[in-house]
């Protein structure tokens, strides 16, 4: 084991040599994960980030004190907020020597392989209350949209002065794309509502509203349109935008509404309260007590999801099976609230079945943790040997 963390941290940390690389990549085949390297290049994106983020050295060698001290039982709840890249490094060896071997004889009682991840999908609703089904192998066109079954693509016509709306709402178990007519990429996360309009007004402002659920964007800048102002409208607040990429995550089972900045800057208003956001801040809205905090984050893991990726810092299970119910639509029961606080870090591939995400969370879980599928309901005990 020690051979094999010392040569994944070097890898990560881009330190490995060839014969180190060789040597890695002879432990992958040992240990049959050749669907590994996939991982790699999929989470390759956060570490990127982190790089630009964290020491990476106290990364390494807070990683490498927690496995020297605690053994690998103890690591999770060791490791706090010291960034992605000691997550990654951990999802990395627990896929090698945890994931591998627990995953193979799973101890999820009556599943059935049944619950298969989200897909591309969505209810497209027109002006006049028609709803279309988008999903894959299933084209659609008419006079300024264009659809291939993941992706809709709207294109701006400034001879008609007139604004309709479209609904497109993605369901739990769902995902999609959407390009608005001024060139706004939109992406949809599972249980999502968007209202928009089919054609914006030349010179006019731009506005959108997000009914629920959650949505990343890459907006338009505004230069390209004239100055037009970029405004999403969502549970009370309102989001002034001049060319950026955001997320905003506005769900109506969950009190707290957060708006994440990568790139650009975002003006936010609540009632009489107004904010500005910079690059790498986080405001959060609690719907309940009208309180908004800004706070410095990691943006990357808020934004895992449009790259295929989970990605839990020190979350809750009750957080994570949140999320996990709207992509695998699935319904989940708690048999004790305690069982709601247990912590979990890592990253893993949404495109991944329930039944190994739930591995994952079994494995670092030290026995205490048991999953039940019956049918698509998932119930959470405590494991009494």
């Amino acid at each position: 084991m020690k051979e094999n963390t010392k040569l994944i941290i070097k890898f990560l940390g881009k330190e490995a040599n060839l014969f180190e690389l060789e040597r890695l990549g002879e432990i992958i085949e040992e240990h049959k994960t050749k669907k590994l390297f996939d991982h790699f290049v999929k989470i390759h994106y956060l570490l990127s980030f982190s790089m630009k983020k964290y020491d990476v050295d106290n990364a390494k060698k807070s990683f490498k004190e927690s496995v020297k001290k605690n053994g690998r039982k103890h690591f999770f709840r060791r490791i706090k907020k010291i960034g992605i890249a000691a997550s990654i490094v951990l999802l990395v060896a627990l896929t090698i020597f945890i994931s591998h071997k627990n995953t193979q004889t799973s101890t999820i009682n009556g599943a059935k392989k049944n619950i298969q991840a989200g897909t591309d999908r969505a209810i497209l609703t027109l002006e006049n209350g028609n709803r279309i089904v988008l999903e894959e192998g299933r084209e659609y066109e008419s006079d300024r949209v264009r659809g291939n079954g993941k992706s809709l693509k709207y294109y701006q016509n400034d001879t008609v002065d007139k604004i309709s709306y479209n609904f497109l709402t993605v369901p739990r178990g769902g995902q999609f794309q959407l390009t608005l007519p001024d060139g706004t990429k939109i992406w949809l996360n599972s249980d999502s509502k968007l209202k928009y309009p089919v054609n914006f007004k030349k010179n006019g402002p731009r506005e959108i509203e997000l009914l629920y659920g959650e949505v990343f964007l890459q907006v338009s800048p505004s230069y390209e349109h004239n100055g037009a102002e970029f405004n999403l409208i969502s549970s009370g607040q309102s989001i002034q935008v001049l060319g950026t990429e955001f997320n905003l995550k506005s769900y109506s089972d969950e009190d707290l509404v957060k708006t994440t900045l990568l790139e650009g800057s975002i003006s936010i208003q609540i009632d009489d309260y107004a904010t500005v956001l910079n690059p790498h801040q986080q405001s959060v809205y609690n719907t309940e007590s009208k309180e908004i905090e800004v706070q410095k984050i990691d943006v990357s893991q808020e934004i895992s999801w449009i790259k295929g990726l989970f990605a839990f810092d020190t979350e809750s299970l009750q957080t994570i099976m949140k999320t996990l119910a709207r992509w695998y639509n699935v319904d989940v029961i708690f048999e004790s609230a305690n069982l709601k606080e247990f912590i979990f870090t890592g990253i893993l591939e949404r495109s991944s079945s329930i039944e190994d995400i739930l591995n994952h969370i079994e494995a670092s879980g030290e026995g205490k943790l048991k999953f039940v599928i019956d049918d698509r309901t998932i119930l959470i005990q405590e494991n009494i040997k």
